[in-house]
C-alpha cells in the first residue's frame, strides 16, 4: 500500500466520503490517484508490483487443482482484483470492499480505468462488507485468501483490523479456506511476530516473499498453507 514514487506540487482532492469507517478521499497528485483513510496513506496508482505479487505468490503456493476461487480483502485501486482478471487459471473472484466510496470509483468514477475489465468479467463479484466481519461469518469457503486491507500486521488501517492478525483472526481466516488453502498477506514491510503468530495458529509452510521498493526496507507478501 506505500507508494514508491512522490510526485510534486499539491494533490487535488476528487472525493471525500465520511462513511460508517471514517474519511474515505480520493486524490489526483500528478499523474496519480491515491487514496486516503482518516488521514492515513493506503495506496496509488504508481505501480502496482506488489499487489500483482500478492496474487501470483499465492496461486504459486496452490496446488494444481482447476478453477481455484479467490477472495480478496480489499478492492484499493483495483491492481489485485485486475491482475486475478487477467488470469484465466482463476474461477470465482471475489473482493470484499467495505468502503461505499471505493466500490463507486472504481464502477462510475476516476479508478474504472483500472477495473472495468476486470469489473465486466462474469467471474467476479464485489461484495461490499467489513472483511473481518465476512470471514467470520460467511458460509462460503476459497481455495485461496488475499489480505491487503492494512499497511500491514502492525500498521492496521483501523483498530478494528488488528484483531484480524491475531490466533483467532487467523482462525477466521482459516474456516473461510479449503483443504491446502492458501493465505497471503501484503505488508509494508516483513514482521517476524506475525509469521510466528502464523506458526502459532497452526498454518503451514509460512514463508515470506519480498518486493524491493525504490526506498526503505522491502515490502513483503506473507504465505501459509490452512491448518490441516
Amino acid at each position: 500500500m506505500t507508494a514508491y514514487d512522490t510526485p510534486h506540487g499539491s494533490p487535488e482532492v476528487i472525493d471525500r466520503r465520511d462513511g460508517p469507517y471514517g474519511e474515505v478521499v480520493l486524490r489526483r497528485h500528478g499523474d496519480l490517484l491515491q487514496i486516503i483513510a482518516n488521514g492515513c496513506f493506503l495506496m496509488d496508482t504508481s505501480d502496482g508490483r506488489s499487489e500483482r505479487l500478492l496474487v501470483d505468490a499465492a496461486l504459486g503456493a496452490l496446488d494444481g487443482r482447476p478453477a481455484p476461487e479467490i477472495l480478496i480483502g480489499g478492492l484499493g485501486v483495483g491492481f489485485s482484483l485486475a491482475h486475478a482478471a487477467a488470469a484465466p487459471r482463476w474461477g470465482r473472484i471475489a473482493v470484499a470492499e467495505r468502503e461505499r466510496a471505493i466500490i463507486d470509483w472504481h464502477r462510475a468514477g476516476p479508478l474504472a480505468e483500472l477495473s472495468a475489465s476486470a469489473l465486466a468479467d462474469p467471474r467476479t463479484e464485489i461484495i461490499e462488507v467489513d472483511l473481518v466481519a465476512h470471514v467470520n461469518e460467511t458460509s462460503d469457503t476459497y481455495d485461496v485468501l488475499c489480505l491487503d486491507i492494512d499497511n500491514g500486521p502492525e500498521w492496521t488501517v483501523t483498530e478494528g483490523n488488528e484483531s484480524l492478525y491475531s490466533r483467532a483472526g487467523l482462525a477466521a481466516c482459516a474456516r473461510v479456506l479449503r483443504k491446502d488453502g492458501v493465505l497471503a498477506v501484503w505488508s509494508a514491510k516483513p514482521s517476524p511476530d506475525f509469521a510466528r503468530t502464523l506458526r502459532n495458529a497452526g498454518f503451514r509452510h509460512v514463508r515470506t516473499e519480498e518486493i524491493p521498493v525504490a526506498r526503505g526496507v522491502p515490502d513483503v507478501v506473507h504465505l501459509a498453507v490452512r491448518p490441516g
